[in-house]
């Protein structure tokens, strides 16, 4: 039998799973330079680094005492479920990492729910133990009483703890002896999660993820499920829908390390990527050519919200960006639907317009955000949720919304939840904090995250994860609101923003560059209203005392992506190129406006 094991590792967002993989990788001494030691390894792409989240799943095998360990790095964030469950499909345990102090947290619940109901076998990392006020003790008994109410088995509640700190390199059996390295887990993983099954007969393999490169074009990765895979084999594929094609494998991989190293066969149990077979969807199976039998397909979530993207028509465009065209855009669209999985993409009513589908606000702006780095100049529509129509009632999706908050600041949370139509299910006291757990409309999201962090001093720790399609649960009241426009094109001049001070609050700095049309601030009442911040100070011989005082305007508002696509109301859009982000009117003049308003 084949010294192999396959496990995948579940953890809430921050928790320190990358963290650990890279230990893990280190203590393999898979990188002799010991200048890597403070980098992520995993979490190679910028984004993730920024953001401290992990987007795509990875995969890595490590090499142990003549063992192979391949992992499986899952995203904690709920807009990237998709990825998890095809994740778990090739693991034959989990890694369930917790934070000493947190404790478990919603989004681990989320995947933790999946796993053991497919049955796996889970270790339990408690993680951050060198934090002042850890309780490593009291978040063991809390994951056991976690997994209880998940109906886990006997034998998946019988799960061994190892403790310890991943930044620090250490893991041990009691927290209170600190050890050297992290010896100590991988032994526990050898010994607790069960080696793959190693099933003869016709082969079979389901592709649970995929790659893409830009020389082979897509490649399938997943687990062998049943026999053998070798290279020039021909094979079938079985599609979701039934039907066959035949095909050949052109290559075969395993992963090494961080690396794929092309093998000569891959046998049932291990992991492996196949390059060469064409036109296949996640959730298909490479079968025996002669007599296919295809494994049961994955279900890969619903997008849940959809946004317009439209190339930059402003006054100002191809000012910073290479790629300013539909074409480029189309091009750019369709090369992400290779890779991403819960993304979908249609024709917009004009020839240079597509409706972008994703998983939610952070799913689809983690691609705008990379579109922009990589030159492109786009505009953004207002997030719109997607609705169904079930049994003849209008549905729409409701999330499991999780916020973690100061005591003294629940009632403001509360009460912005419920405006939203939250609906608020239980509260839980730990500490000087307090856990909420509500049913919200996907809607009812969108500004959501900022509007809690500016209320609670950035204190708030929220989540959310998909639930179900129930009936409409009614209007939501909008952003009360309404904009400043610009009606001038020109440099905003501070004499002129001082004199409007009085009207709201700027998103501009003096000596910005504007254009008519663009919203430059949030107007104190609820309509819309043009000014011109381009007026300068006419100068006259006469000098009189107070002619010449310094102008003082606060800071202006500054939005991040995701804050601004929050932020726009319908008849907005946010531009956004390499260089800057832009709220803007669809029409720019004011009198188009009136037109289609009339």
């Amino acid at each position: 039998m084949q010294k192999i094991r396959n496990i995948a590792i579940i953890a809430h967002v921050d928790h320190g799973k990358t963290t650990l993989v890279d230990r893990m990788i280190l203590q393999a001494m898979l990188f002799r330079d010991a200048g890597k030691m403070g980098e992520l390894i995993l979490d190679n792409n910028d984004l993730e680094r920024e953001r401290g989240i992990t987007i795509l799943a990875k995969n890595v095998s490590v090499p142990y005492n003549g063992y192979k360990i391949n992992i499986i790095d899952t995203p904690g964030h709920a807009d990237f479920g998709g990825e998890v469950e095809r994740v778990l499909n090739m693991a034959d345990g989990v890694l369930l990492l917790v934070d000493a102090f947190e404790g478990t947290m919603p989004q681990t619940r989320f995947v933790l729910s999946k796993a053991i109901g497919m049955g796996k076998k889970p270790v339990v990392v408690i993680n951050k133990v060198d934090k002042a006020n850890c309780r490593p003790d009291e978040v063991n008994e809390q994951v056991f009483d976690l997994m209880f109410s998940l109906n886990a088995t006997e034998e998946q509640l019988d799960f061994k703890t190892i403790y310890g700190s991943a930044k620090q390199g250490w893991m041990s059996r009691d927290w209170k002896v600190p050890a050297t390295d992290i010896t100590a887990l991988l032994d526990t993983i050898i010994e607790e999660i069960p080696e793959p099954e190693g099933l003869e007969g016709t082969p079979q393999m389901l592709i649970s993820s995929l790659e893409y490169s830009p020389y082979v074009g897509r490649i399938a990765v997943g687990r062998v499920h049943r026999g053998r895979l070798a290279p020039g084999m021909a094979v079938s594929l079985c599609k979701r829908d039934g039907t066959m094609e035949k095909s050949r494998i052109k290559e075969l991989m395993v992963f090494e390390g961080l690396e794929k190293v092309k093998a000569i066969e891959v046998k049932s149990g291990d992991l492996c990527a196949v390059v060469g077979i064409e036109g296949f969807e996640i959730g298909d199976t490479i079968a025996d050519i002669e007599h296919p039998e295809p494994l049961p397909p994955i279900a890969v979530d619903e997008p849940t919200m959809s946004m317009l993207f439209t190339i930059n028509d402003s006054p100002f465009f191809g000012r910073d960006g290479k790629f300013v065209t539909s074409r480029h855009l189309k091009e750019r669209l369709e090369k992400e639907l290779e890779k991403n999985l819960a993304l979908k993409v249609k024709e917009g009513l004009t020839a240079d317009s597509f409706i972008v589908h994703g998983r939610g606000v952070l799913h689809i702006s983690v691609l705008i955000e990379t579109m922009r780095r990589e030159g492109f100049e786009i505009q953004v529509g207002q997030p719109k949720v997607l609705d169904k129509t079930i049994n003849g009632f209008r549905c729409e999706p409701v999330e499991h919304l999780t916020i973690d908050l100061p005591a003294d600041m629940v009632g403001r949370a509360i009460e912005m939840v419920t405006r939203r139509k939250g609906v608020l299910l239980h509260m839980d006291h730990r500490d000087e904090r307090t856990h909420l757990d509500f049913d919200i409309p996907s809607r009812g999201l969108i500004g959501l995250r900022s509007n809690l962090m500016t209320a609670t001093q950035g204190e708030a720790v929220v989540s959310h994860r998909f639930k179900a399609y129930e009936p409409f649960k009614g209007e939501i009241e909008k952003r009360t609101n309404g904009s400043l426009i610009s009606i001038e094109t020109g440099t905003a001049i501070a004499y002129a923003m001082d004199k409007l001070q009085d009207r709201g609050t700027f998103f501009i700095h003096p000596g910005d560059e504007i254009y008519e049309g663009q919203v430059v601030g949030e107007n104190s009442r609820s309509d819309d209203m043009g000014i011109n911040l381009c007026k300068t100070k006419k100068l006259t011989n006469v000098r009189a005392s107070g002619t010449d005082d310094k102008v003082v305007l606060p800071p202006p508002v500054v939005f991040s992506l995701e804050e601004a696509l929050e932020y726009i109301q319908e008849d907005e859009l946010v531009e956004v190129t390499p260089k800057s982000i832009r709220l803007r009117k669809i029409y720019l003049s004011e009198n188009e406006r009136k037109r289609r308003k009339g």
